[in-house]
């Protein structure tokens, strides 16, 4: 019917407009901000070359995804009406300066109620942590006191005493589950303090760590052995001995979930569970490292001694960028989101604002908790706050401009309820990587090797002969008659070469040298005789 219309349409008259509609494989135009939320940079070009059908469709779905993926991230930047804001100083005053009791006037209501003191000076000193979405607190006391409550809302989930040291607590993948370093073994509770596993595997652990997109809690204690254990399946993945004896300094790199460790003799080393040997050795330091801390984009690293010093990395090429002197050592590190680092010393806190980018002549903020030494310093993640274990309890200060202003719901949900909880949870685990997957370069996986089978062959080759040259040894002189063409020879021939008359010959030998031997020793003591 509508094309018999079409058909007796007069000269003159319009015809609908029609709507435009985007052709399938047509690219899109460009977004504001685009490539700072790209992460796998494009190769069409080499994608193009590729002669397998299915693998270049393959690649190129990839890239596609990723591109749209990025597109999507910086249109909704539009949505972001939050900023982040800084304390800022007038005329001659610094913001280092400033204290919680000054600051208390210009807050709100809501971020008073953040600034608090725990006095628990029976128990101390206090390890903390939280949660990813920073909503819950966990606490543990080096004498046995261990307690976990929501900060915000003063809801206490349980508190208990186990009667032994507590070296370390962790939380694992949401507030349900967490994880204690204890005397001897490492411990799992749950939210309500009932003990639910004891790793027996995990012995004298000093630090823990949890991996959150692959399931797995990291330890690492006094006999020196980095180990890995899925808390999904129970397995024991992977029990690195890392040769350079005992250990107490531990963080992860949330980029790409490499492990830091910090040791006696001064280095850093980067640790992957599929890898035998550390992927990276860095001498940091002139004396033993005593904390370390890395930054949210994986590529700057903070890092502390017992020689004094405080030294800022660039993970990206291995290069120290800034070199500190601290009057005392800092005993713990932190970085926030938005790049300020915490650093703890003695029984001070100080807040450095773009310590990553140029040298710093005073800190950003200060904080003094009298007569009671720092043991742990922890941003809360999306809020403008900083928690402080210590020797007399734990203390909750204000930070402005610590944590990211907008946070992704569908990642973590700070206001989430019970049923969100239980659904991101099980998306987590079908969505959980696996260990061979963790390296220094995670834009690398998924991608084509293109050097052919012989090119790696020839490689290794080079690399054996680089390892072990041939240079060939250098014959010594012998006496007269024993250096002729020959004789030579015959030890070229007989070099490699162990048969009965070989060994035969080596026991006469040996056997004659034992019996001139005694022969000596005999007539020497008849002559002194």
């Amino acid at each position: 019917m509508a094309k018999n219309k079409n058909k007796g349409n007069k000269k003159g008259t319009t015809k609908p407009v029609e709507p435009t509609t985007k052709k399938v494989g047509e690219p899109e135009e460009p977004v504001k901000n685009e490539e700072k939320y790209m992460r796998i940079q494009p190769t069409t070009s080499e994608t193009q070359k590729i002669k397998d059908k299915k693998l270049k469709a393959k690649l190129s779905q990839q890239e596609r995804n990723s591109r749209e993926a990025a597109r999507a991230a910086a249109r909704a930047e539009l949505l972001l009406q939050e900023e982040a804001g800084y304390l800022e100083a007038e005329g001659l005053e610094k913001t280092f300066k400033f204290r919680q009791e000054q600051l208390i006037p210009s807050l709100d209501v809501n971020t008073t109620s953040k600034i608090f003191t725990l006095d628990l000076p029976q128990f101390g000193p206090y390890a903390v942590d939280y949660t990813r979405n920073g909503r819950h607190l966990l606490i543990g006391g080096h004498k046995g006191h261990i307690a976990a409550f929501d900060w915000q809302t003063g809801g206490l989930h349980f508190e208990t005493h186990v009667n032994e040291t507590v070296r370390d607590v962790k939380w694992l993948h949401n507030e349900t589950l967490l994880a204690v370093a204890q005397k001897k073994y490492v411990y799992i509770y749950d939210k309500t303090g009932l003990e639910i596993h004891r790793l027996k595997n995990h012995s004298y652990v000093d630090k823990l760590e949890f991996l959150p997109y692959h399931y797995l809690l990291a330890t690492i204690g006094s006999n020196g052995y980095l180990k890995y254990q899925d808390t999904s399946t129970g397995e024991l993945v992977a029990e690195k001995r890392t040769r350079l004896g005992p250990c107490n300094t531990m963080t992860q790199n949330r980029y790409n979930a490499v492990i830091h460790l910090g040791h006696q003799n001064g280095t850093v080393t980067f640790w992957s569970p599929s890898m035998p040997t550390p992927l990276v050795k860095m001498q940091c330091h002139r004396g033993p490292v005593r904390a370390i801390a890395v930054d949210r984009g994986g590529n700057y690293m903070a890092t502390s001694g017992l020689d004094g010093q405080l030294k800022i990395w660039d993970i990206r090429t291995y290069g120290c960028l800034q070199e500190y002197y601290t009057p005392r050592t800092a005993t713990t590190l932190d970085i926030s989101d938005t790049g300020l680092l915490g650093v703890g010393l003695n029984t001070h806190v100080q807040i450095w604002k773009d310590a990553f980018t140029t040298k710093q002549q005073s800190p950003y903020m200060s904080h003094l908790e009298a007569g009671s030494i720092i043991q742990d310093v922890k941003f809360v993640p999306y809020e403008d706050v900083l928690g402080i274990g210590h020797q007399k309890g734990i203390s909750s200060i204000v930070v402005p401009g610590a944590g990211e202003a907008n946070f992704d719901a569908l990642e973590v949900n700070p206001y989430q309820t019970k049923k969100q909880r239980q659904e991101a949870e099980v998306h987590s685990l079908l969505d959980k990587l696996q260990p061979d997957m963790i390296v220094l370069d995670p834009t690398q996986i998924g991608k084509v090797n293109k050097l052919t089978k012989a090119d790696i062959m020839k490689r290794r080759k080079e690399e054996d002969d680089e390892k072990a040259p041939n240079t060939p040894e250098k014959e010594r002189k012998r006496m007269r008659g024993r250096n002729s063409a020959l004789k030579r020879l015959q030890r070229k021939k007989a070099k490699n070469v162990v048969d009965r008359r070989v060994v035969m010959l080596r026991l006469l030998f040996i056997k004659s040298s034992i019996l001139l031997l005694i022969s000596i020793v005999f007539r020497l003591k008849c002559k002194r005789n």
